[in-house]
């Protein structure tokens, strides 16, 4: 079902989207970054090197990191519109088909932040074999990097659901995977004054933050109550690859995963 489904999008974009691509038997695609994509930032590839997800960014500076999962779709658009207003940016971590389905959204999206790769069929990959594994996360990969002309790095695994094969495959692919420190809920159905607080309760510099841009309730939270905390409390919302460049986790913070992360200091503090 997924190969047929890739092959329908393959034949349908253009001429130079697709130039270069090639699709095995077993449905995997096989081909280099496409032409102007670049090759992306030597920071992240380095992290991603060494084989551990990311939780948090460093604790010493005013960063934090929103990051949105499920896109592009009907609500990208507006939910441009509110960063650029705020002069925030963020981290969007694509589902393929939906990028092949709104491929301009994706761009869009570019613009105002970091694009990362959330499978084509937003699969608990737990769940699979590397092989299937693989093919998410490449066909996913390349439909981004067609559509935007950037490089992908990032990849978040779906319901944060990952094993030793899901991480390997990711490192092996030079993809960094990127978990978070601070859950809004908003996948639950919260209403966006319960999203807001869960967000803030949790938040401290280096927090990366997980929201779902298919939510009406999220766009809300985040326009009338996330983005002037943010403010009121001088942290700046930045992209996962500036996050790295800014204030990076060190090594011990990277191996402690999420328990390192709910230990540094809140925004109080």
């Amino acid at each position: 079902m997924l190969e047929k489904e890739l092959r329908v999008w393959v034949n349908s974009v253009p001429t130079w989207m697709s130039r270069g691509l090639v699709i095995t038997v077993s449905g995997l695609l096989l081909a280099a970054s496409p032409s102007g994509a670049g090759t992306g930032s030597p920071l992240v590839a380095g992290v991603a090197a060494l084989g551990r997800p990311l939780v948090c960014g460093g604790p010493h500076g005013r960063a934090v990191a929103l990051t949105f999962d499920d896109g592009p779709g009907p609500a990208s658009a507006g939910l441009v519109r509110i960063l650029q207003r705020a002069h925030a940016r963020a981290t969007f971590f694509l589902v393929g088909r939906q990028v092949a389905q709104w491929p301009y959204l994706a761009a869009r999206e570019r613009q105002v932040g970091a694009l990362g790769d959330h499978t084509w069929s937003h699969a608990r990959l737990t769940r699979m074999g590397v092989e299937g594994i693989s093919r998410q996360l490449v066909w996913t990969k390349h439909a981004i990097e067609r559509a935007t002309r950037t490089p992908v790095q990032l990849f978040r695994p779906p319901y944060g659901a990952h094993d030793r094969a899901v991480d390997e495959t990711a490192r092996t692919l030079g993809l960094l995977e990127v978990l978070w420190s601070v859950d809004s809920r908003d996948s639950e159905g919260a209403p966006a004054s319960r999203v807001a607080s869960n967000v803030e309760r949790g938040l401290r510099p280096g927090s990366i933050v997980i929201l779902h841009e298919n939510h009406p309730e999220t766009v809300r939270a985040l326009r009338d109550e996330i983005l002037p905390y943010l403010r009121a409390h001088r942290l700046n919302a930045v992209g996962i690859p500036e996050l790295l460049r800014v204030d990076p986790p060190g090594r011990k913070l990277l191996a402690a995963g999420l328990a390192g992360c709910l230990r540094l200091p809140g925004v109080g503090r």
